[in-house]
C-alpha cells in the first residue's frame, strides 16, 4: 500500500468519536503506540494506516464516524473514483455492487467491510 493509499483509507475508514478523542489525548502524552491502538480497535485500521490516521488526527483533522460521512471525505479526495464507482453501480447488472467495491477496494485499500459499506451508501444515495 502506498503512502497516498494509506492516507486515502485513513480518511474514508469510520472511528468512533470516543476513540478519536482518546487516541488525541493518548498522543499528546507521548503515547503514541497506545493511541494507534485505540484507533484500530474501533475500526479496521491496520497498522500502517492507523498511523497515518493517528497523524491526521494530531495534525487537527477528524475521521468520519458515519459512512456518510466517509463517502463524503471520499468525495472531496476523489471525485473521480467516486464517478467510476457511481458508473459502475448505475449498470444493470447483478454483481454491481460487487464490481464497485473490489474497484473501491483496489483503489484505496480499504477492508472488505469498510468498503461493503461505502458503496451501500453510495447506492442508497442513488437510490437504488
Amino acid at each position: 500500500m502506498t503512502s497516498e493509499q494509506a492516507r486515502l483509507t485513513a480518511v474514508i475508514t469510520t472511528v468512533e468519536q470516543e476513540a478519536q478523542d482518546e487516541a488525541k489525548t493518548l498522543a499528546g502524552e507521548g503515547r503514541t503506540a497506545r493511541a494507534i491502538r485505540r484507533l484500530r480497535k474501533s475500526s479496521s485500521l491496520n497498522l500502517h494506516t492507523g498511523s497515518v490516521a493517528l497523524d491526521l488526527l494530531v495534525e487537527g483533522g477528524t475521521l468520519p464516524t458515519t459512512h456518510r460521512q466517509a463517502l463524503d471525505a471520499l468525495r472531496e479526495a476523489d471525485a473521480a473514483l467516486v464517478g467510476e464507482l457511481t458508473g459502475v453501480l448505475r449498470q444493470e447488472r447483478r454483481d454491481a455492487d460487487i464490481q464497485a467495491v473490489k474497484l473501491l477496494r483496489e483503489r484505496t485499500g480499504i477492508d472488505l467491510a469498510g468498503g461493503y459499506h461505502l458503496v451501500r451508501e453510495l447506492s442508497a444515495q442513488l437510490g437504488r
